[in-house]
């Protein structure tokens, strides 16, 4: 964290105050820190059965944000921890989190700073290793991030999907959300409710896990099918119900984040559907069910096709999905574009 450029002003460990660990003071407790410091920030490595009384110690401290790294954080203790949190105000990212990057600015936690570039994408995951790949992809596309936080994938976590979307929409340095989910729990759904609800920026969603077997515990301690609900179906339908796009792989993201940010642009939904075809002179071709010209095959999928004449007569067909790119037109000569026009959900 040092190293990429994070004001760290203090440690704790108890017994050890009076040391400096590469120029860092160290102190026994957080309190006695952060009188010290003014820190506002604590980052929580310890081993799980100290990690809740770390929490509830930089809570009582005062500490602002408080993000755990730690794993394996037993549920009763959490529970407890949790409620202490927000009664003392403070804001608590995980356990079982790879913590909180502003890329070129700061970083809380261990997330590889490398591969994050600053840009205008937030990122919200409940899984670390997806988070790097996304990253990874929109870093290697051109598409910076804002923020990116890991909430964790235990059961039992400080913040959830709803409350950094929250944070995100009233972001100015944010323009489009990406939001990494797995199976497991309802915090996909409460997301895709409040996202039809609150969210006014483009959200692209990727779910983990479609082929997890049920009552099988995937990594974490929060991914489990149980009960026949948490499925990654479950979580899908209801992303497309908030005409939230869902890629089908970590690759995929970053190709519909460049759709939504006008790269490519949005289909439009609302009381008129509008489809932009790009003929191959570089004209733009629109389509509007205003007129006839696009249909709705199903809910939610919209159908155009239209023939040209020139060197060869092509028949294309593009249909597409509110809020996401389309599908691959035929003939690969007609790249589809959509208009840039806020999506209405």
């Amino acid at each position: 964290m040092k190293e990429y450029g994070t004001k760290i002003v203090a440690g704790v460990t108890p017994g050890r105050e009076g040391e400096r660990v590469d120029g860092i003071p160290v102190y026994n407790t957080v309190k006695k820190a952060r009188q010290e410091s003014a820190a506002n920030t604590s980052v929580i490595y310890v081993p799980h059965q100290f990690a809740p009384d770390a929490i509830l110690e930089a809570a009582d401290a005062g500490v602002e944000l408080i993000v755990c790294i730690t794993e394996g954080i037993s549920t009763l203790d959490m529970i407890k921890v949790c409620c202490y949190v927000s009664i003392r105000g403070s804001r608590l990212i995980g356990p079982n989190s790879p913590g909180v990057i502003s890329p070129g600015k700061t970083k809380v936690g261990i997330m590889p700073g490398a591969i994050h570039k600053q840009g205008p994408v937030g990122v919200v995951s409940r899984s670390g290793t997806l988070t790097y790949e996304v990253v990874q992809n929109l870093s290697m596309s051109d598409l910076g991030q804002s923020t990116c936080v890991g909430i964790g994938g235990d059961s039992i976590i400080g913040s959830s999907f709803v409350d950094i979307l929250s944070l995100f929409e009233e972001d100015s340095e944010t323009q489009a959300i990406v939001l990494i989910g797995e199976i497991g729990g309802r915090d996909e759904e409460e997301a895709a409710a409040f996202i039809r609800e609150k969210v006014t920026k483009p959200v692209v969603a990727l779910v983990a896990g479609r082929c997890a077997p049920r009552e099988k515990r995937m990594g974490h301690a929060g991914a489990i099918i149980s009960g026949g609900e948490g499925t990654a179906q479950d979580k899908i339908e209801a992303f497309e119900e908030a005409s939230v796009p869902v890629a089908e792989s970590p690759g995929d993201v970053a190709e519909i984040i460049m759709v939504v940010l006008d790269k490519g642009g949005y289909l439009v939904r609302g009381a008129d559907v509008e489809l932009v075809v790009t003929d191959p002179d570089g004209t733009p071709m629109q389509f509007s069910t205003a007129d006839g010209t696009i249909v709705e095959t199903e809910r939610g999928i919209y159908e155009a096709s239209y023939q040209t004449s020139g060197e060869g007569s092509y028949l294309m067909h593009a249909s597409a999905q509110a809020g996401a790119p389309p599908s691959r037109p035929v003939p690969e000569q007609f790249p589809v574009r959509l208009p840039p026009a806020a999506l209405d959900r």
